[in-house]
């Protein structure tokens, strides 16, 4: 049966309309029971690979509907919630569970991220988005737009930022325990994925249990090939953002917070081999920030695809370096803090200052957060805020990643308006900063 098109107006007129339900007073349930009025419903679009780990992360709440365009990866989330409702398409999804559904958690490609959580903003849903916020910078800007407008709770899937790790570098750094920071550097093994390549020729069959035109969804069309789905779409320009996109968003994620580092004003990028559809195969960025209030000038520099930074002379030879394959190191002018991925394990490189701050810590300025999805849901409820909302924090940290890719792809030095964020330098094109979206999947 064919599906029936949605048309916006109507799609948002009913999405708005308002839900009666009977609020039960805790008291009358007994301890331990929560009241249906304390529950979320929640629907989860994307549900196979890193949408596991979300459902999991919300399951406190009532996993009330389940979205996913591949039957295969969803499986194992489709046998742990038998009672949720399915659908392939979150268009429908949306449309026939506007009423019923409190949020939405999206954990799709990052094609379809903005896609999505515009349609459910817009339908008045609080919206769980995993990083990066989107897959280009107009897309993002229009994400916090709608978020702006829409008045929901929104959180972006980043969760070093909710991380210990994360407040104790931050207040480290304001302590002075490394001085005035200069440098900030950071390091992923991404791509773990193929990238630096050409669209494959080869045809092939489309597995039965994937659906594979709402895969694409907003994308240009292309034949299925397994190169793109199920999870190497990472390092194709149509449907990722490469190794940066991947994980800046978590590494990067302390500086741009501790620092306040808002936008770069210059962007220098070097890599290996670029390609017109894919990412290149590993690449070195230097992104410039101006001096912004009492901080000075600032430099951070991210390395993909087997790059590290130069070992420090305070780690000594017989050590490994980098210790892990992924991680930041920040550079201040009394001295140098090591810390991973999400901002977790935390560490000065000199062992006195280490085994001081350690004994000294200083007093906890930056409230604790009781994780990612925990404040996200709470602040649903009125209770908190989410500090990775898409307006004041997702949208700006993600727009700083996207604005290296842009730097990677034309392989050019870009000198960027901080105040704007237009690009005054170079011409790049359009389709890179702003997508053509295939007919019925306009936000």
């Amino acid at each position: 049966m064919a599906r029936k098109r949605i048309s916006r107006r109507t799609f948002v007129g009913d999405a708005g309309a308002a839900v009666a339900f009977t609020i039960v007073p805790r008291h009358v349930l007994g301890r331990g029971f929560r009241a249906p009025s304390d529950t979320l419903n929640i629907a989860c679009i994307g549900v196979g690979g890193r949408g596991r780990e979300d459902v999991k992360g919300v399951a406190t709440e009532n996993i009330y509907a389940l979205c996913d365009v591949d039957d295969e990866t969803a499986a194992e989330t489709y046998a742990k919630y038998p009672r949720a409702k399915r659908y392939k398409d979150f268009r429908e999804l949306l449309e026939r569970e506007a009423k019923r559904i409190d949020a939405v958690v999206i954990a799709t490609p990052d094609h379809t991220h903005a896609a999505a959580a515009i349609m459910a903003m817009k339908a008045g849903k609080h919206v769980y988005c995993e990083k990066p916020l989107a897959r280009t910078i107009d897309e993002v800007r229009a994400m916090v737009e709608t978020a702006k407008k829409s008045k929901v709770v929104t959180q972006m899937g980043n969760q070093g930022h909710a991380n210990e790790g994360t407040r104790q570098i931050r207040e480290w750094v304001e302590a002075g325990a490394i001085g005035t920071v200069r440098e900030v550097h950071c390091w992923t093994n991404r791509p773990i994925w193929p990238q630096g390549q050409d669209r494959p020729l080869e045809e092939y069959f489309t597995p039965a249990t994937l659906a594979w035109d709402l895969w694409l969804g907003p994308a240009p069309l292309r034949p299925y090939h397994p190169a793109y789905a199920p999870f190497k779409w990472r390092g194709w320009w149509d449907f990722g953002c490469g190794a940066l996109g991947d994980m800046a968003c978590h590494l990067m994620d302390a500086a741009f917070w501790t620092l306040d580092l808002g936008r770069p004003v210059r962007i220098e990028p070097e890599a290996t081999k670029l390609y017109t559809e894919t990412a290149p195969t590993s690449s070195r960025i230097s992104y410039s920030f101006a001096a912004r209030g009492a901080r000075p000038e600032v430099k951070l520099v991210w390395r993909d695809g087997g790059l590290y930074p130069p070992r420090p002379p305070e780690v000594a030879d017989d050590l490994q370096w980098p210790p892990d394959n992924q991680g930041q190191l920040w550079i201040g002018t009394d001295g140098k803090l090591l810390a991973g991925t999400y901002g977790d394990d935390p560490r000065l490189l000199d062992p006195a200052k280490q085994a001081d701050v350690a004994a000294h810590p200083p007093a906890p300025k930056y409230a604790r957060s009781a994780g990612v999805y925990a404040e996200w849901i709470a602040a649903c409820k009125g209770q908190g805020q989410a500090n990775s909302s898409f307006a004041e924090y997702a949208g700006p940290l993600t727009e700083m990643v996207l604005l290296g890719n842009l730097a990677v792809r034309t392989g050019k030095v870009l000198e960027i308006a901080q105040q704007t964020g237009q690009i005054t330098n170079v011409k790049v094109p359009e389709e890179y900063v702003r997508p053509t979206y295939r007919a019925g999947w306009s936000a």
